[in-house]
């Protein structure tokens, strides 16, 4: 039989985190408690300890704002392009 992979949502991920980071529970536990594998939690907690310079620092602040900049121009270019593509059709359907 073959098991279906589980998407777990970054939300979720970061309460698990944040519980193991704090250590009032043991890997065990959580596990137990959110039906996740101990060392899927000991590594979503690495992951955060690991990102958590970036939140403070220019450079992910950065980064963020160059990958929105990157997805604005290419929503524009699609609205450009349905829009002549609109006019197009409205054009050759006589409306």
């Amino acid at each position: 039989m073959s098991r279906k992979r589980r998407n777990f949502s970054p939300e979720f991920k970061a309460r698990v985190a944040l519980e193991a980071l704090s250590s009032e529970q043991t890997l065990s536990e959580l596990s137990s408690k959110y039906g996740v594998h101990p060392n899927q939690i000991s590594t979503w907690k690495k992951q955060a300890v690991d990102g958590l310079a970036d939140v403070f620092s220019s450079k992910g602040r950065q980064a963020k704002e160059t990958s929105h900049q990157g997805e604005i121009k290419e929503l524009h270019a699609k609205i450009g392009e349905l829009t002549v593509e609109r006019d197009f059709l409205a054009k050759a359907f006589g409306r």
